[in-house]
């Protein structure tokens, strides 16, 4: 089972939010080359405050604002090659149905209450202020642009009241306190099943790990179930009429519910259960770091009070920040990059490969043109795309597209024992959710590949010893073949092309992760070869200023 975090429909997201999203769809490509039985699900979310402050500007119902949106980024993720199994939302009505139907059991099992408590509002707009509807100064630490619900700075969750100097963000003001009746998850009430769940679970990076343990240390606190908006699923207790779940904890559950849809739509009504309560199934779930306590801690509670015996999570794979030029992405001051900007700019593959060779794993990272068209230029163009060029034209021109009968030497066996260790060494990393050392490893076998051929010189050996090229040409198609199955998880499109130029049949995302150390059948033909990278030209100004000319075009 594997997903990641629903992305807020409020805007196209930007390359940061698109970082789990890609982890995830990795991972599951890999454990289908595998064999595995692999479910990839997530989905727009498209209730709570952003969705609702972002419709108030605009002067649309939210509905539409998320109807737009979806159809959008729908077809953006297709263009991205991101192979979901579902791709749902949170307006899906087995969602809604879910998650009402959720939240009943937990308060039949005793685990909600009500009180009354005193909320930011606004008086001007003659509402209450949830979450992203007021900002204010972070108390703990002092971050100046801190949201309702939580402080990106640090982290920490929040109420609204807890703000300092709280604004309202659509019209400025200062909002006063006012009693509103609520009802609470009592999250405390898990605190030592938690605990064992996070000390226990060797697969969490430390990230994730650290975190949870210091919110259980100083202790957690009910969470608010209800809000006082209209947008979103009505709460089902008795006696909360006009009231809405709190988001956070609804869009958590929309793993379960997009599971139990995906298989409705396949004729299959309780198969989902297989990804849910099969204690053989592993659940690996994509996030940024803001999302760590809702993943780690609510997620697991909601689960747990449920009295169902779900799988709980078998790993939170925590990425960090993507920050733009040392600044965090903002839309309201056009920083950074958007997913449908990306595209206009250069093809998937280039950013997918950027972003994952570059994935924040351990520190938040700092994206620039600089480093991009390194990437690209030195890693793609000149030493993956290179190899395989220079692979295949020799084939082409020497060989009459033919892979030779070859004579191996001791030196061309370990070249292959080599590529056979690389292949298993990738696998292993990617399970353990090292992306970033995955494709960097891929990299290493094109590298690998041109030191051999540089080596052995076969544009020389085959004017002296046709064998001896022979035998150079066959164990350096072998690595191509490997780089398409390697290659393929992390770049699904350039791989596809690799497969297509081999003259292999199917597809190469059919194939087995294991074929990726077996060799190409002797006497095979080769299609012709093509380049399959463009260096960028471009300086870094230059790309700038393209970006800026697609937002203008963007925004006509």
């Amino acid at each position: 089972m594997v997903t990641s975090g629903w992305p807020y429909i409020n805007y196209i997201p930007h390359l940061g939010t698109l970082i789990p999203i890609l982890s995830a769809d990795v991972v599951a490509r890999y454990y289908r080359l595998k064999g595995d039985e692999v479910l990839y699900v997530t989905g727009s979310d498209e209730h709570g405050t952003p969705i609702e402050v972002e419709a108030v500007r605009r002067g649309i119902p939210p509905k539409q604002l998320t109807d737009e949106n979806h159809i959008q980024v729908v077809k953006l993720f297709n263009q991205w090659e991101v192979q979901f199994d579902n791709y749902s939302r949170t307006e899906s009505p087995t969602h809604k149905e879910f998650v009402q139907k959720h939240f009943m059991r937990i308060y039949e099992n005793g685990y909600i209450f009500t009180e009354e408590t005193e909320m930011t509002y606004c008086e001007n707009c003659q509402r209450f202020l949830p979450d992203r509807f007021v900002e204010g100064k972070c108390p703990h630490c002092g971050y100046e642009s801190a949201r309702g619900d939580q402080c990106e700075a640090c982290g920490r969750l929040l109420e609204p009241i807890n703000l300092v100097e709280p604004y309202c963000v659509i019209c400025k003001g200062k909002p006063i306190v006012k009693k509103t009746k609520h009802w609470y998850f009592d999250l405390p009430r898990f605190s030592e099943r938690l605990l064992q769940f996070i000390k226990e679970n060797k697969q969490l990076p430390d990230n994730a790990r650290n975190f949870s343990l210091n919110l259980l240390k100083e202790g957690l606190k009910p969470r608010a179930l209800t809000r006082d908006n209209k947008w979103g699923i009505p709460a089902p207790f008795p006696g909360a009429e006009g009231k809405t779940i709190y988001v956070w904890v609804e869009a958590v559950l929309g793993y379960v519910s997009a599971t139990i849809e995906y298989f409705k739509k396949q004729g299959d009504g309780d198969k989902w259960k297989d990804f849910w309560f099969d204690k053989e199934t592993k659940t690996l779930y994509f996030i940024g770091k803001d999302n760590i306590p809702f993943h780690t801690l609510i997620l697991p509670a909601l689960l747990l009070a449920s009295h169902e015996n779900y799988n709980l999570p078998w790993n939170v794979s925590t990425n960090e920040f993507l920050q733009f030029k040392e600044e965090a992405f903002s839309k309201s001051r056009r920083i950074g990059i958007w997913i449908d900007e990306a595209l206009k700019l250069f093809p998937a593959d280039y950013w997918r490969y950027f972003l994952l060779a570059t994935r924040p794993e351990t520190k938040d990272t700092n994206f620039t043109w600089k480093n991009f068209i390194e990437k690209v230029n030195a890693d793609l163009n000149d030493s993956f795309g290179n190899f395989i060029h220079r692979t295949l034209t020799f084939l082409n021109r020497n060989f009459d597209d033919i892979v030779p009968k070859p004579v191996l030497d001791r030196y061309d066996e370990g070249i292959l024992e080599e590529i056979s260790k690389k292949v298993a060494q990738i696998g292993k990393l990617i399970e353990d959710c090292k992306l970033q050392s995955a494709v960097n490893t891929v990299m290493e076998i094109s590298r690998l590949g041109n030191r051999y051929l540089n080596e052995k010189e076969p544009w020389n050996q085959i004017k002296t010893d046709r064998q001896k090229a022979a035998n150079t040409i066959y164990v350096a198609s072998q690595l191509v073949k490997t780089l398409a199955i390697t290659s393929a998880p992390f770049m699904p499109q350039t791989a596809e092309e690799i497969w297509k130029l081999l003259n292999m049949p199917g597809s190469v995302h059919n194939q087995r992760w294991a074929d990726g150390a077996k060799p190409l059948p002797t006497g095979h033909r080769i299609n012709k070869a093509k380049p399959l990278f463009n260096k960028i030209t471009l300086k870094e100004d230059e790309l700038e200023a393209k970006l800026e000319e697609i937002r203008r075009k963007k925004e006509e």
